[in-house]
Parts: structure tokens; C-alpha cells; sequence
């Protein structure tokens, strides 16, 4: 049941989680040379060690409404930050590449139990009206982590280490832990889901559209986003210390889509279902096209990124109002799909980048966009229709 009052406070704690999240999640990326030393494997063992959280974000997102049950949302979220809590710690211990596999599995389930249930818990915290506005507070965590863990994570590593690194977000991690028991009212649910319903939820035909939607949307951004540096150096020509200041640029945009969303999505986001697609596979073909010109190139990234924040506000407010009647089972689909499309739409980046070249990689990014906007036309085909049928 949603809250006639707002609590801001609870939201405010969410947004924390979710940048310190994001920051685990993507900071070993801007530290894996260290991480592969300190742990005597290779890079590319360190990273496919680091990307197995991926995998057990998809489990997890799947899997976490059944398992929990009817247990107090406030409680599964309490659990899971300790979760994260651990995996950071365990990061900062590794010994050992396998230690580290486990560290990032803990993290996975954290990520996908976390994400899954995050729009449902905010549509209990705040009036059904206000739910665009909170989801643009929680997604300034997201917006902040991308824009500053990984250069300030590359600093702290050179100055006390990757381990180092891990440990400091440990005690932020307790803060947010406090914070969550603090301001987290209780979150009882009555009803406990299976993976019937999951099945039955994906099946409506409004909402399995909107899922394949995602897939061309999210796997258009990453095979893009994946390969942005080599596509920077190549044609662009930028040096290392320019990538590393156009990546700033990148995220702080970021922090403009989430207070443009937060504002402008509000209770018909019917209309801005497709700008996600068509802006960023627009500043994509831009990119393509006139990729060498340096001020182009960051007036199409300010672009981009400020669209890739609005893209989770403007599709989990479609979520709450679409599939109202099971919240978390919508958003442990979505997650899951999420999850997937960015793994698919880094191999097919980069199955074109060594296929063809950086310009193929760009140009299948622009297909899968054009691919999304034609799934979504004008948004009424994504609409829950108006019929008493839509039960889990």
C-alpha cells in the first residue's frame, strides 16, 4: 500500500545504496591491472572473474520474490546491504582468484535481489504520483557512482592500493546499512509470488512487448558504451588523460538526466517511451558520422549520457503503472532482461569490432536502436489495457 505522505528520507537511503552499488559493481574496471597483480592471474581472468556478478544478478532477479517470500521488504533489504557489506570485504581479503569469484557472486545477488524490488519499495514510500520524482532521486546514486567512482578509483588505487580501495567503501557501506534500519518503515507482504507467476506476468502481451523493447534498447547502449574508448582513440584520436576527462564528462551528464526525469516523467510516460532509443541511437549516428570532430564528440556525449539515466525512470515508472498489481515480479523481469541485453550487447559489439572495425561496432549499436523505436512506435501497444483479466 503506498504512503499518503512521502518519506524522502527512506528514498535518500536507497539513492545511497545504489551509488555504492554501481561503484562496486564498475570500479574493479578502472583497477584490474592492480586486481590481476595482487591476485597472480592475468587481466582477462581478473575480469571474467569480476563479470560473473552479472550472472548472479540475472539469478537473483529472477529468483529473489520467491525466495523471500512473505518476509518484511525492509528486512530483505537490510540483508541484502549486509550481503554487499561482505562482498566488499571479502574483495579487499581475496587471496585468491576464487575468493574473489565469490566476493563478486555475493555482490550479483545483491545487485539483482536489490534492483528487483527497488521500484515496488519506492511505490510503497511515496504517493503513486510522486513514484517518477523518487525513482529520479534513487537514480542520482546511480547518476554519482557513474560519473566519480571510476576516476576517484583509480586515484585512491594509486595512493593506497586496490585493496585499499575496498576497504574505504566498507564503512559507507555501513552508513547506508544504519541509514535503511533508520528511515525504512516496516514493508510487510501478504502475498507470497512463484515462478508461475512470473510466467503469467511475462505473458501479458503489453508488458512482453515492452520486455523485448528493452533488450534492443539496453543491448543498443552497451555495445556501444563497451567499446566507446577504443572508438575514441581510433577515430577521434583522443589520449588517455582526454578519455578519462570525456568519461567525467559522460557521467556528470548523467546527473542532468536524472533531475530532467525526475521532473518531466511523470504519471503518462506513454510519449517518452521511445526517446530513450531515438536520442541515444541519434547521438550514436552522430558519433558515426562526424566522430572526429572533438566538440561534436562531447556535445553528442553530454547527449547520450544524459538520456542513459532517464532510460531506467522513464521504464520502471511505465513498470509501476503497467503492472500494478505485481510490482516486484515486473521489476525481477526487467532486471533480468537488463541484465542480459548488457551481456548481448557487449558480444555483439564485440563480435563487429573484430569482425569488421570500430565503425561496425557503432553502426549494429544504431540497428538495434532503430530495431527498439519501431517496437515501441508510439507507446500505446505497451499500455496495460483496461480489462480485469491482468492477474498474476
Amino acid at each position: 500500500m503506498t504512503n499518503t505522505s512521502p518519506n524522502w528520507c527512506a528514498v535518500s537511503a536507497m539513492s545511497l545504496c545504489v551509488a555504492l552499488l554501481i561503484a562496486s559493481e564498475f570500479m574493479p574496471a578502472s583497477l584490474l591491472t592492480p586486481m590481476a597483480a595482487g591476485l597472480n592471474a592475468t587481466e582477462g581472468q581478473a575480469g571474467q572473474a569480476i563479470s560473473i556478478s552479472g550472472l548472479f544478478a540475472v539469478i537473483a532477479s529472477l529468483f529473489i520474490t520467491t525466495v523471500a517470500g512473505r518476509v518484511d521488504r525492509k528486512r530483505v533489504l537490510v540483508v541484502l546491504t549486509v550481503c554487499m557489506i561482505l562482498s566488499l570485504a571479502l574483495i579487499a581479503l581475496a587471496p585468491t582468484l576464487t575468493v574473489l569469484m565469490v566476493a563478486r557472486a555475493i555482490l550479483g545477488i545483491t545487485i539483482g535481489g536489490f534492483w528487483s524490488i527497488a521500484t515496488a519499495v519506492l511505490m510503497r514510500l511515496v504517493p503513486s504520483d510522486q513514484v517518477p520524482r523518487a525513482l529520479g532521486i534513487m537514480y542520482t546514486g546511480q547518476a554519482m557512482a557513474a560519473a566519480l567512482a571510476a576516476p576517484i578509483g583509480s586515484y585512491l588505487g594509486e595512493t593506497i592500493g586496490w585493496r585499499g580501495v575496498f576497504w574505504v567503501m566498507v564503512p559507507l557501506a555501513v552508513v547506508t546499512l544504519i541509514w535503511q534500519i533508520i528511515t525504512l518503515p516496516k514493508l510487510p507482504t501478504e502475498t507470497a509470488q512463484n515462478f508461475q507467476t512470473l510466467i503469467n506476468i511475462a505473458r501479458r502481451p503489453h508488458f512482453a512487448l515492452g520486455l523485448i523493447s528493452l533488450i534492443f534498447i539496453f543491448g543498443s547502449a552497451f555495445s556501444m558504451f563497451t567499446y566507446l574508448r577504443p572508438f575514441l582513440e581510433q577515430v577521434t584520436g583522443v589520449s588517455p588523460m582526454l578519455f578519462s576527462a570525456l568519461l567525467l564528462i559522460l557521467g556528470c551528464s548523467g546527473f542532468l538526466g536524472t533531475w530532467i526525469g525526475g521532473r518531466v516523467v511523470g504519471d503518462k510516460v506513454q510519449g517518452l517511451l521511445i526517446s530513450p532509443p531515438l536520442v541515444m541511437g541519434g547521438a550514436t549516428l552522430v558519433l558515426t558520422l562526424l566522430g572526429t570532430s572533438l566538440p561534436i564528440v562531447i556535445i553528442a556525449l553530454v547527449v547520450w549520457g544524459a538520456m542513459n539515466t532517464v532510460i531506467s525512470i522513464i521504464w520502471f515508472a511505465w513498470m509501476s503503472q503497467n503492472v500494478p498489481d505485481a510490482p516486484e515480479v515486473g521489476g525481477s523481469l526487467m532486471v533480468a532482461v537488463i541484465q542480459l541485453s548488457i551481456m548481448l550487447g557487449a558480444v555483439i559489439g564485440g563480435i563487429l569490432l573484430d569482425t569488421w572495425s570500430i565503425y561496425a561496432t557503432f553502426i549494429g549499436s544504431i540497428v538495434l536502436a532503430i530495431i527498439a523505436t519501431t517496437l515501441i512506435r508510439d507507446g500505446s501497444n505497451l499500455l496495460r489495457p483496461n480489462t480485469s483479466d491482468n492477474k498474476p
